[in-house]
């Protein structure tokens, strides 16, 4: 039962970084394990799922895309549970809720992590396997989106990117408007094996997982120790 949620990068955003995604596929004992991508929280764009190919057809694994605006499958259970890692993309995690559960995976997505496939994503991808997270899908400022509570707790992505993401995240901790969580830093991620952290790690030297807690007068941030990946990992 592995999770690793990934605050951002991989391949839509670390172009000559391939830790970790290459970290995610060393996960699976299949010498060539076979990876799908779900872009629904985009839309299923094509330039997107075009990068996902790019990146994974020159890695020993056999990609493939589910689309739920363009189906090409008959069966998604079927075709879903055959795979050896589910991969989600970024976009817009309220909308992407709201299609799986219209469509039943959030059911086969949960029998994919109970049969120990592995879950992985980023952004939206890595918010959604939580109870809750921090969302800017909503226009007008951020918000809390209700996950699939494969995670307890919560979680906010990009905490080294635009500054209303720490901002928000911390001031919804502190105010018990979110449950208390995780912040993850572009580069870093967290791999959870159950619903234990089993390692927190990076691509980048300069980012970071963190534990967010409600404090005294202000939040209480705690760096976890991280893991820098290389090559050889």
């Amino acid at each position: 039962m592995n999770i690793i949620a990934m605050g951002g990068g991989g391949f839509s955003a670390e172009d000559n970084n391939p830790l970790l995604d290459r970290y995610i596929l060393n996960q699976s004992e299949q010498l060539r394990p076979k990876i799908c991508f779900l872009a629904t929280a985009s839309g299923d764009d094509e330039a997107y799922i075009q990068k996902f190919y790019d990146f994974f057809n020159q890695e020993d694994c056999e990609p493939a895309h589910l689309s739920l605006l363009k189906p090409e499958v008959t069966d998604y259970e079927a075709f879903l549970l055959s795979q050896d890692i589910i991969y989600v993309g970024g976009g817009n995690t309220r909308n992407m809720l709201a299609l799986w559960k219209e469509w039943g995976l959030d059911k086969i997505l949960e029998k994919a992590w109970n049969e120990d496939i592995i879950l992985a994503g980023l952004s939206a991808g890595a918010t959604c396997w939580f109870n809750e997270g921090l969302s800017d899908s909503t226009p007008g400022g951020m918000s809390t989106v209700k996950g699939l509570d494969f995670l307890p707790g919560s979680l906010c992505p990009h905490y080294n990117g635009d500054p209303k993401w720490k901002e928000n995240y911390l001031d919804f901790i502190q105010e018990k408007h979110i449950l208390t969580g995780f912040a993850l830093d572009d580069g870093a991620a967290i791999h959870f094996v159950g619903r234990d952290i089993h390692v927190a790690i990076t691509s980048r030297p300069e980012s970071a997982a963190y534990r967010i807690t409600p404090g005294d007068q202000e939040a209480t941030v705690d760096t976890l120790e991280m893991t820098e990946l290389s090559l050889n990992q």
